[in-house]
């Protein structure tokens, strides 16, 4: 046997040992030929070294993409948690005015956004996967090819503004808010169109890992947004008309900022200048930003219909208040697993687009598991605060008492939330939103939007049984399909579509 071993030995080259220190620890455990304690020892030797080798090389692996992982994330949550700042600046700023004028604002500002933003995702997949192919000169060609779609879409939406009023009346708005929210929404247009620039830049400067000067505009804007709320409310008196004005200044500075930054040569390799090619290939563009529009919306829409529908329970106003306060607190929260899906889809594509299909199947399963973390402690965190989170909302007693029975809830919401948009961003990635659309859609409003009404209204529990019903039957469901999904995933087939989607555009 020993005559065996040098004999087959002999036949490996010396660098194929050197990569297989099992070798022969493998012959003498498996063919049964150790006689001595020494010759066993020194076999189980050579196999716990390897196995600690290869522990050792996945805990690097795993550091390593953390980092680049991190290198998206962190940024990215330091820039989104300053434009949610400006948002909430500016319904202070309405809320001092008046009940009417904060009502207003917050219908004028959040019912479009969305879709926008969702369909500025779309170029995250064809930026991230062009970006990992070295074909960096596309990148700038994909932004201004969202410029354009994103440019049109704004038009199409417009009506949506110019008639608020008519249309938040037949919604059932009371008539005094509906007339209010009309009017802020025409000083809001020019909010609308700077989306359509903003939001490709962001996602542009993204897929090359550029996040950090996103961050410092973002910075940057939200103390220009304080600055002309104050000024604007407070000094030249212009009511709710003047905090619109202000949001329309401090979110044009960040568009200006960012797209100063791209086309004065920080981006040599990737803008190169305005071109015809933006103009071609746009009806594929179109798809792909609507079906991504339409994934980001179906979800956004989704917790809103959750507080319309607990507006018409009994004692709607105590319920509503205690959800709102809940919904801030899951909005603050939201902007790291935002950040997440953002980073997961920029790994992903730029992985695929460079062909690297294992390395993308390991930046997924790294992402997920770090958002999984994140979540439980953040679930952790919300069950031993419970009653306190409201405090800093509300100094009611009944308000607390019921955020602090809805606080399991909160719990359970956080922790899916937190994996759920790791999931989407990877679809984002692989370029799948038509299928992830669907998913919400039969999730969301299939199943959970009935269940909700199920346990609330037939059940009569009330706002635990609408959430409840809507978290298992929207969320749960939801994040479970998009995790059968992913595991399904051929990752040499998308890596192999991903090389033929840059090719092809």
């Amino acid at each position: 046997m020993i005559l065996l071993l040098i004999y087959t030995s002999s036949k490996l080259s010396p660098s194929e040992a050197n990569k297989n220190p099992d070798y022969i620890a493998f012959f003498f455990l498996s063919m049964g030929s150790v006689d001595t304690d020494s010759e066993r020892n020194q076999a189980l030797y050579l196999q716990d070294q390897h196995d600690q080798e290869n522990k050792d090389d996945l805990a690097s692996r795993i550091w390593v993409e953390t980092k680049k992982l991190w290198q998206i994330a962190g940024p990215a949550i330091f820039s989104l948690m300053a434009m949610f700042s400006m948002n909430m600046i500016t319904q202070s700023f309405a809320g001092h005015l008046g009940v009417v004028e904060l009502a207003a604002i917050s219908i004028s500002n959040t019912v479009i956004v969305g879709f926008k933003l969702g369909m500025s995702s779309a170029l995250g997949t064809l930026c991230g996967q062009a970006f990992g192919a070295e074909r960096y000169h596309m990148l700038g060609i994909y932004m201004q090819r969202s410029w354009v779609v994103l440019f049109l879409c704004c038009f199409l939406l417009s009506p949506f503004y110019v008639f608020a009023t008519p249309l938040l009346k037949r919604l059932g708005q009371a008539d005094e808010v509906a007339k209010m929210a009309g009017a802020v929404a025409l000083w809001l247009i020019p909010l609308h169109f700077s989306f359509a620039f903003l939001f490709p830049l962001r996602t542009f400067l993204q897929s090359q890992l550029k996040n950090r000067v996103t961050a410092w505009v973002s910075l940057v804007s939200l103390g220009i947004n304080a600055l002309t709320s104050w000024l604007f409310v407070y000094e030249l008196h212009f009511g709710v008309v003047g905090v619109a004005i202000a949001l329309d200044i401090s979110w044009w500075a960040l568009t200006l900022g960012l797209f100063v930054y791209c086309s004065c040569g920080r981006c040599p390799s990737t803008w190169t200048g305005f071109s015809v090619q933006a103009f071609s290939g746009l009806w594929e563009f179109v798809k792909l930003s609507v079906a991504s529009g339409v994934m980001l919306c179906l979800e956004n829409w989704y917790y809103r219909i959750l507080i319309i529908m607990t507006g018409h329970l009994k004692n709607s106003t105590l319920a509503v208040d205690a959800l709102s306060v809940c919904m801030g607190t899951l909005g603050w929260e939201l902007m790291i697993p935002l950040a997440f899906f953002a980073a997961a889809g920029v790994r992903v594509s730029n992985e695929l687009g460079a062909g690297n299909s294992k390395a993308a199947k390991f930046a997924t399963m790294v992402s997920v598991a770090q958002t999984t973390i994140t979540g439980l402690v953040l679930c952790v965190l919300i069950m031993l605060l419970k009653n306190k989170i409201a405090l800093a909302f509300t100094s009611d007693a009944d308000v607390i008492h019921e955020v602090d029975s809805l606080s399991p809830l909160l719990a359970i919401s956080i922790l899916l939330n937190n994996v759920q948009p790791v999931l989407s961003g990877v679809a984002v990635g692989s370029g799948s939103q038509t299928k992830i659309a669907y998913v919400n859609l039969g999730c969301y409003y299939f199943i959970g939007l009935p269940l909700g009404f199920l346990m609330g209204w037939v059940f009569k529990l009330g706002i635990k049984g609408i959430w409840c019903g809507m978290i298992l039957g929207g969320t749960f469901t939801q994040t479970v399909t998009l995790a059968i999904i992913t595991m399904k995933f051929n990752w040499d087939k998308e890596a192999e579509k991903a090389r033929n989607r840059v090719d092809k555009w």
